[in-house]
């Protein structure tokens, strides 16, 4: 009767598991998904707050009185341009042009950073003339709920001139366009959140 040895003296150990657990598909998008709806959590509770507190005026201005309705139609065409100015951005990454791309990239950036320009010389100009935030709770909700949505845009610009960058050293790689996807969708995301803010801070506070 033949038998086998089986030699268990080798060098290297037979191993039946991966020691790294490999990435999940997407896997990237998906957790960026998870921050969306984390940060709609955020905006959320800042529009009850709005909606609870937007009539307390304390004897102060009120929205028809300080609000400017046609600086904020300027100030939505801007953002709203910007995002479609993105996605063209973001067609010309899927053709691998990287020089349109880092061009729309850079055009969307100007027309969100004018912007917040001109939503900083509106807040200026609301506390020159009085509006401060802690002039009643009206102006408290709507300094940080509008406040916040500015502060978003702003890490959106920063985070868009870091990607530019990294696409002009570097290319459009795999690892770049999972980020520009990312903040495609985080720069789509505060579109949105602005028409609420439209529709709602402003609009309806004037009629209030």
């Amino acid at each position: 009767m033949n038998t086998t040895t089986i030699d268990t003296t080798g060098s290297a150990p037979i191993e039946f598991y991966c020691r790294q657990e490999p990435p999940a598909h997407n896997g990237t998008l998906l957790g960026f998904w998870f921050y969306l709806m984390s940060d709609c959590f955020i905006f959320a509770s800042l529009f009850v707050a709005n909606a609870m507190l937007g009539t307390n005026y304390a004897g102060g201005p009120t929205g028809a009185e300080v609000l400017d309705i046609p600086g904020l139609a300027l100030n939505t065409a801007l953002l709203l341009v910007s995002s479609v100015v993105f996605g063209f951005a973001m067609l010309e990454m899927a053709r691998q042009r990287k020089g349109a791309m880092l061009g729309w990239l850079a055009l969307a950036g100007l027309f969100a950073a004018a912007f917040v320009g001109l939503e900083i010389h509106e807040f200026i100009g609301m506390i020159a003339a009085g509006a401060t935030p802690e002039r009643s709770a009206f102006l408290t909700s709507f300094f940080v709920l509008v406040g916040t949505h500015g502060f978003h845009v702003t890490m959106g610009i920063i985070w868009l001139i870091v990607l530019m960058v990294q696409a002009g050293r570097s290319g459009i790689t795999e690892v770049n366009i999972r980020r520009l996807r990312c903040l495609s969708m985080f720069w789509h995301f505060l579109d949105l959140v602005w028409i609420g803010v439209f529709s709602y801070v402003y609009l309806i506070g004037v009629l209030r």
